[in-house]
């Protein structure tokens, strides 16, 4: 069954790029369009699709606002958020993985690539470049300490659950965890099943703003 897609920008000429290279994926269908962010709810909320390309940057509700929404509708295992940029290093888009999007993509991103990213999020996986999102999160998360409830939360995890954490917020897959840690993958998955369960977070982009946010990982400097 083909991945269903709803596409939010607000520059139709845009849109019409983006599901033909879509479009030409057997495994993809463009399901709706919308042009703000408003009716990207309102569509979301009707087709439930399994991906959501999401453009920041639009007249009445921005893309923040409307994936904050979207996350509002608690839908675990649909309706997944990829944020779609212009610029890498964008407030926006911290902004957007803190109101839940599950990753982001710059506009210039190859088409293999724009496709790759949609199967990652629909198979429930975040989509984080380690490089760009961790220059990201250093940038805005050292802006802060940690909350009261962040700092709350955190205590909940037990030693090998933050050390898991913290593997995560660094960019390390499963696998690479694992390997490092000399556990199964199968241990490693169920670790972060309970990590997510404890932070109240449905995947990996969630939980890396968690950990920054949180002072478990600390910005690097220099």
């Amino acid at each position: 069954m083909p991945i269903p897609v709803v596409i939010v920008d607000d520059e139709q000429l845009v849109r019409a790029g983006l599901r033909m290279i879509l479009e030409a994926e057997p495994d993809i269908e463009v399901v709706g369009e919308a042009g703000d962010g408003a009716e990207a709810v309102r569509l979301v909320e009707r087709l439930d699709p399994q991906v959501v390309l999401m453009d920041i940057q639009m007249p009445g509700m921005n893309g923040i606002e409307a994936t904050r929404a979207i996350g509002a509708l608690g839908r675990e295992e649909s309706s997944r958020v990829l944020i779609l940029t212009t610029f890498d290093l964008d407030e926006y888009v911290y902004e957007s993985l803190r109101a839940g999007a599950s990753g982001f993509l710059l506009k210039r991103t190859p088409a293999d690539e724009l496709i790759h990213g949609i199967r990652v999020v629909a198979a429930g996986e975040a989509l984080l470049e380690p490089s760009i999102t961790r220059r990201l999160l250093e940038t805005f998360a050292s802006r802060g300490s940690a909350g009261v409830a962040e700092t709350r939360t955190l205590a909940e995890l037990t030693d090998r659950e933050r050390e898991v954490l913290g593997l995560i917020a660094r960019g390390l897959s499963n696998t690479e965890i694992a390997e490092l840690l000399f556990l199964s993958e199968g241990t490693v998955k169920t670790h972060v099943k309970r990590i997510f369960a404890k932070l109240g977070v449905r995947d990996r982009a969630q939980a890396v703003v968690f950990a920054y946010e949180a002072g478990l990982v600390e910005p690097q400097r220099g």
